[in-house]
């Protein structure tokens, strides 16, 4: 294990505010860790001692119960995830497991809570981190409950291509099964909504979904900001 460079941290809010000295101490006490593919990382139910930052590398957030399993989030780079339960120092309601090869940040869970305590930037900068977290969780579930499978499935093209510089060529940095369980629907539904979207622009290359005609996928999508930020 390795101790993270500080500047690393600073880059990833809601660390950005906080004073330098109660930055620097933080970091003394974390550590920066490498995990292959699959790895688990937390398991809900258990109480948490590290507030996590993703660096490099993809982690999957999910939940488990009477034999089903769902996808809550993908975490990408760089960002923390576990936060709510470390600040509230409160049992995870979700596990995690890398997704790719991932690189992770770790800092202590009461180190976090008391710079949390003496840093007013930090604190402020953790309650905005947390009501968006908030906006982001209300805006899933209005996707889930107001869209069909493959519009769903149209608007995360929409947006994928827009992280991905609009280049048309959306590459799925993790499998189809995981990406159909983080748009709540099955990889059968996955396969049929694909199929449905080659009327409205869409083809599927291998891995990469490829977008031919993006102004009949927006017709079709109808994307809302309301909902999709």
């Amino acid at each position: 294990m390795r101790q993270p460079d500080w500047n690393v941290v600073r880059a990833v809010p809601p660390f950005c505010s906080m004073s330098e000295h109660n930055l620097k101490t933080l970091t003394a006490a974390a550590v920066l860790q490498s995990f292959p593919q699959h790895a688990e990382l937390i398991t809900e139910g258990n109480t948490p001692d590290f507030l996590h930052i993703a660096i490099q590398g993809s982690v999957e957030m999910y939940c488990t119960h009477d034999g089903h399993e769902a996808t809550i989030d993908i975490v990408q780079p760089m960002t923390t995830f576990v936060l709510a339960a470390v600040i509230r120092d409160e049992v995870y309601l979700s596990s995690a497991r890398t997704l790719t090869a991932t690189e992770v940040i770790s800092i202590p869970a009461r180190s976090a809570r008391d710079a949390f305590c003496r840093d007013f930037a930090f604190a402020r900068a953790i309650a905005d981190e947390l009501a968006e977290r908030y906006c982001d969780a209300v805006r899933s579930l209005k996707n889930e409950k107001l869209r069909t499978t493959a519009k769903r499935l149209a608007n995360w093209i929409l947006r994928a291509d827009a992280l991905q510089g609009h280049r048309r060529v959306i590459e799925i940095a993790f499998g189809k099964r995981t990406l159909a369980a983080s748009l709540g629907m099955t990889p059968e539904n996955l396969s049929r909504s694909l199929a449905r979207l080659t009327r409205h622009g869409v083809r599927v290359d291998g891995r990469d979904i490829v977008i031919e005609d993006s102004l009949a996928l927006e017709r079709f999508a109808k994307p809302n900001a309301l909902i999709d930020g």
